[in-house]
């Protein structure tokens, strides 16, 4: 038995722990647990959990359902505040394996963990670093009514509703004492709309740490009497949730993005990172706003999207926050990192951070070309203007991502043939099940005069 493996049982004996959540993601991103008895987790340190895979959105087939969930023991982590004087409960990411011993190709954690590999064997280490946003709602209606936010601030506010104040407050301290650090909170631009960055880590830990504050953000609402939510477009007046997301390349302790020579402090391995994400953006769309609402939020604001600022077109800036991929000024010195601001708050972490990746390795491959950065207001400008200028948009809708994604050797290389064939499979079935749809906003216009 390792030391942390060790750590771990000492710890549930020494804090009277009574239940281990064992966790894991389908390939949609949905979290999946398992609770198993402290006398058991030695024995599930060794054998794993086993379960039926077939069950599992997009893990295997019927005859291949037999599956293990192998628990991590460095993600282990006591949640203090769900004892409720029945004793504290704890959690662990698991690793998804075959009878065998092998990985699942369908996991998604196991896809990032590739990716990571394949910048390790070029010298680079992935951190990031998201700011994540969701809708605080007095309510959470399943009839498709529209839902009542719990506030009416507006960015930066400080609110005066109590609700909206004590939840930053107490999700905060929740999340700290789990070992997620937290950089900054503060009411987004939406009636009941807030977000939180997590500090930077490396993507696996940034990964882990994104679906838990899911789980903790939606307990902690529960707790107070609201529900929140990540969809990301719930309102069509109001902005999205987005998840601007940082990124950079680390060669041991040296910043891969910084150079001091450059004008903008951007080093070459940065531009063609840069170039990367940008050329494949079509591409990996569907796998970073993954869901038929997503493109509501990037295309679906009056005035090109000035509403929310959700980027709609393929360009990158400097201080630019209509761009794709933004470079910010602020930061700490001999450090740099770059911002891609279409991934939405709902896509699946695992699967986004290996393809966005994947991205801008490729460009650092190829030596892709950094094309001229936006200057302009690019939400201000017409389509005509946009195409004038080079910048090509994102794909419209969910489907046209498809399109683009299934013709993507990069995408599929980066997925596994199981999580990109069930992927687009599953995909289109959504999109099939949305266009057959009639709406209410059909019915309200056309019912008075056809």
């Amino acid at each position: 038995m390792d030391r942390q493996q060790d750590f771990v049982l000492r710890t549930l004996e020494e804090r009277d722990i009574r239940f281990v959540r064992l966790w894991f993601t389908d390939v949609l991103g949905t979290l999946k647990s398992v609770s198993v008895a402290p006398a058991e987790l030695e024995a599930a340190f060794e054998e794993g959990i086993g379960f039926d895979g077939s069950a599992i959105e997009g893990f295997t087939r019927v005859y291949e359902a037999d599956m293990v969930a192998m628990p991590d023991p460095s993600t282990f982590q006591v949640f203090p505040f769900e004892g409720a004087g029945s004793g504290e409960s704890a959690r662990m990411f698991c690793d998804i394996q075959m009878p065998d011993g092998s990985p699942s190709w369908a996991d998604p954690r196991h896809v990032l963990r590739r990716a990571l590999r394949k910048a390790a064997d070029k010298g680079f280490t992935f951190y990031t670093h998201p700011e994540i946003e969701f809708f605080l709602l007095a309510d959470h209606p399943t009839d498709g009514r529209r839902p009542t936010p719990v506030d009416s601030g507006g960015y930066f506010d400080h609110t005066t509703h109590a609700t909206a104040r004590d939840f930053r407050r107490q999700a905060v301290l929740a999340l700290e004492r789990i070992g997620i650090s937290v950089e900054f909170s503060h009411h987004e631009t939406a009636p009941g709309q807030q977000e939180i960055d997590l500090r930077y880590a490396d993507a696996l830990a940034t990964a882990d740490n994104i679906m838990t504050f899911r789980h903790v953000i939606k307990e902690v609402a529960l707790f107070q009497g609201v529900s929140a939510t990540f969809m990301p477009k719930p309102f069509t007046d109001l902005a999205g949730n987005g998840m601007h997301t940082h990124l950079s390349l680390f060669e041991g302790e040296r910043n891969a993005f910084h150079d001091p020579g450059d004008p903008m402090t951007l080093s070459k391995t940065a531009k063609a990172f840069i170039a990367g994400m940008l050329f494949h953006a079509r591409e990996y769309t569907a796998v970073t706003n993954q869901w038929v609402n997503s493109y509501k939020r990037l295309f679906g604001a009056p005035q090109h999207n000035t509403v929310n600022e959700a980027p709609s077109s393929i360009c990158w800036g400097h201080l630019n926050r209509s761009a794709l991929v933004r470079v910010p000024r602020y930061g700490k010195p001999h450090s740099a990192r770059v911002e891609i601001r279409s991934v939405d708050a709902a896509c699946n972490p695992y699967l986004t951070f290996a393809v966005l990746l994947a991205a801008g390795l490729k460009g650092i491959e190829e030596g892709y070309e950094l094309p001229p950065g936006a200057e302009d207001d690019v939400w201000s400008l017409s389509p005509e203007e946009r195409r004038a200028l080079g910048y090509q948009d994102l794909p419209h809708d969910l489907s046209e991502a498809l399109g683009y994604m299934e013709k993507s050797e990069l995408v599929a290389e980066t997925l596994g043939e199981q999580i990109f064939d069930f992927f687009l499979k599953n995909k289109r079935a959504e999109w099939d099940d949305y266009r057959r749809q009639v709406t209410a906003y059909e019915r309200r216009r056309y019912l008075p005069f056809l």
